[in-house]
C-alpha cells in the first residue's frame, strides 16, 4: 500500500484515481440507482395490476352467480385484454368455460379450455385439461379423453397424476373396459391420491367378484 507523506501527494493521487476511474464510477452508480428504481417500479406495477385484476375477478364471480352472462363475457374479455400476465386472466377464462357449459355451448367451452391448457402455467394448464377431459367424458367422447391424457407430459403433471388416473378409470368404465378401469383406480389409490368417490368406484367394480365367490358351493 502506498503511503503518502504530504497532503499534496494525497490530493494528487486522488486526482489521478478520479481521472482514471471517475467516469466508470459515475456510470456504475447511475446504473445501480436506475436498476433499483426500475425494480421497485416494476414490483409496484405488478402489485397494482394484481389488485385491479382481483377486483374485476370479484365482479366476474358475482356476475356468474347472478347468471348475468353478458357481464361474464365482458369481464373475462377485459381481464384477458388488460391483465394478460396475471393469473386472474386465466381464472376468468376458466369461469367463462364454466358459463359456456351452463349455457350448453360445449364447443366454445372446449375451445376455451384447450387454449388455457396450451398456454398457461403448468398448474393452471393441468386444471384446464382435467376439466376438458371431464367435459369429454360427459359428452361421450371417451376415446378423445384418453388420447388427451396420453398426450400430457408426465413431467409437467406429477402432482395431478392421481386425478388423471381416476379420470382414466372413469373413461374405461364408460367404455365397459372394467379390468383397465379397476387398474387405473387402483393406481390412483396407490399413488396416495384420495377423492370422495375413488374407493366407492373400486368397490363397485370388485363387488360382483365378491358375490360370485360367495355363491360358489364348497368343494366346487
Amino acid at each position: 500500500m502506498e503511503i503518502y507523506e504530504t497532503e499534496e501527494a494525497q490530493v494528487e493521487a486522488l486526482k489521478r484515481w478520479w481521472k482514471e476511474n471517475g467516469q466508470s464510477t459515475i456510470i456504475g452508480l447511475v446504473l445501480g440507482i436506475t436498476i433499483i428504481l426500475g425494480w421497485n417500479f416494476w414490483q409496484e406495477h405488478k402489485k397494482n395490476q394484481a389488485e385491479q385484476a382481483s377486483a374485476i375477478y370479484s365482479e366476474l364471480i358475482q356476475a356468474l352467480t347472478a347468471d348475468k352472462q353478458d357481464s361474464v363475457f365482458k369481464l373475462t374479455e377485459h381481464l384477458k385484454a388488460e391483465y394478460p400476465k396475471t393469473e386472474y386472466a386465466v381464472y376468468g377464462q376458466l369461469l367463462l368455460a364454466k358459463s359456456k357449459i351452463q349455457q350448453g355451448d360445449l364447443v366454445q367451452a372446449k375451445t376455451i379450455l384447450t387454449e388455457v391448457g396450451a398456454s398457461s402455467s403448468p398448474e393452471l394448464s393441468n386444471v384446464a385439461k382435467l376439466r376438458l377431459v371431464r367435459l369429454m367424458l360427459a359428452n361421450g367422447e371417451y376415446e378423445q379423453g384418453l388420447a388427451l391424457i396420453n398426450s400430457i407430459d408426465p413431467a409437467t403433471s406429477t402432482s395431478f397424476s392421481g386425478n388423471y388416473d381416476e379420470l382414466v378409470g372413469d373413461l374405461y368404465v364408460a367404455l365397459d373396459r372394467l379390468d383397465q378401469a379397476r387398474s387405473s383406480y387402483q393406481k390412483a389409490l396407490e399413488s396416495g391420491y384420495r377423492s370422495a368417490l375413488l374407493q366407492i368406484k373400486i368397490d363397485d367394480l370388485t363387488a360382483p367378484e365378491k358375490v360370485a365367490v360367495k355363491n360358489v358351493e364348497p368343494g366346487k
